[in-house]
């Protein structure tokens, strides 16, 4: 067990450069529990932090992969076991210490979680952050008086992993949902997730007035920007944002009208500083009567640590669709 293989990432006097190589179980970052990896995800950061496009890490070298779950080899925590299945995502993973993909990775006791009765290790890894992303937004949405009756929540960049989750999500949960995408072949995808409507963002109008008629009770935004500003003036009263992306932009022009007059509120979704008791509840209703219904259909791709490379350059370019899982244990 002593060496392993990992997809290492490294920046030194030779460059910046990411691969597969040999390292010992004694090289991992510090921590109470150390497993054997059985699955692991690929999120935009992961293929960021893989190319170096992107400035993700803060320390080198680190294995990759921001997501990981597998089976309890050995802990100095009691309260796990050799043999129990646990995840963990974000919690520094792949920025500050060694993340998932590798064949064993070394987690932080306080942001491990045991495995919820209700999931496998490969649908914790569906869900992933994406999944985690979506479902706190819905907490954090449902903590501020979200409710059914305020209307349909609108889903942004809803072709990605995180929109297409937090559709299936929205959906389970009692909520009409409006995907919005720029992908209109993807819709009829969409619709099976659980959209009752697809909205394409190219024939999307904002009127650019400080408040407009109301179309939406809420929203899990990830593209910011101009999409964030045009949203704003359609929320209903009390009806929440919640923000967990920038694929449109940082900056955003809007008035305080929104807010002073309908009450709308915008909720910051920060997952990787998320609080161990709220971790466990996102991931407690990710298990039961939030569960996607659609898990297998999302998992578009699965790939081995080797194929990783390849991942990242597609979908850094766009051409990419659905969640793709790194099947890490072989006998699996």
């Amino acid at each position: 067990m002593n060496e392993f293989q990992a997809f290492r990432i490294h920046n030194d006097d030779a460059g910046y450069r990411s691969g597969m190589e040999s390292i010992s179980v004694d090289a991992l970052s510090t921590g109470e529990v150390l497993i054997k990896t059985a699955y692991s995800s690929v999120n935009f950061k992961d293929a960021l932090a893989g190319t170096g496009k992107g400035k993700i890490l803060r320390k080198y070298p680190l294995n990759g992969g921001i997501d990981v779950a597998g089976h309890v080899v050995a802990s100095a925590d009691p309260a796990f076991k050799e043999g129990d299945a646990v995840l963990c995502t974000g919690s520094g993973l792949s920025e500050t210490r060694d993340g998932g993909y590798g064949e064993y990775a070394r987690l932080e006791a306080r942001w491990t979680i045991p495995l919820p009765s209700g999931l496998s290790l490969r649908e914790s890894m569906i869900l992933g952050t994406a999944g985690f992303t979506a479902a706190l937004g819905l907490l954090r949405m449902q903590d501020n008086r979200q409710t059914p009756a305020l209307g349909p929540l609108a889903v942004t960049g809803a072709s990605g992993g995180v929109g297409m989750l937090a559709i299936d999500i929205f959906s389970r949960a009692g909520y009409e949902v409006h995907a919005i995408s720029g992908k209109a072949d993807h819709f009829d995808f969409l619709r099976g997730l659980g959209a009752s409507q697809c909205i394409d963002r190219h024939q999307l109008a904002f009127s650019g007035k400080p408040m407009d008629s109301t179309r939406f009770g809420g929203a899990l935004d990830s593209v910011g920007g101009a999409m964030l500003a045009g949203l704003l003036p359609l929320i209903a009263p009390y009806g929440n944002v919640a923000i967990c992306g920038n694929a449109g932009g940082i900056a955003f022009d809007s008035t305080v009208m929104p807010f002073i007059i309908r009450g709308a509120s915008l909720l910051g979704i920060a997952t990787a500083g998320t609080a161990r008791d709220i971790r466990d509840e996102v991931w407690r209703r990710l298990a039961s009567d939030w569960k996607p219904q659609h898990l297998e259909r999302i998992a578009t791709r699965e790939v081995t640590l080797a194929e990783l490379p390849d991942v990242f350059v597609r979908m850094l370019a766009g051409d990419s669709f659905g969640r793709t899982i790194v099947r890490i244990d072989s006998t699996l």
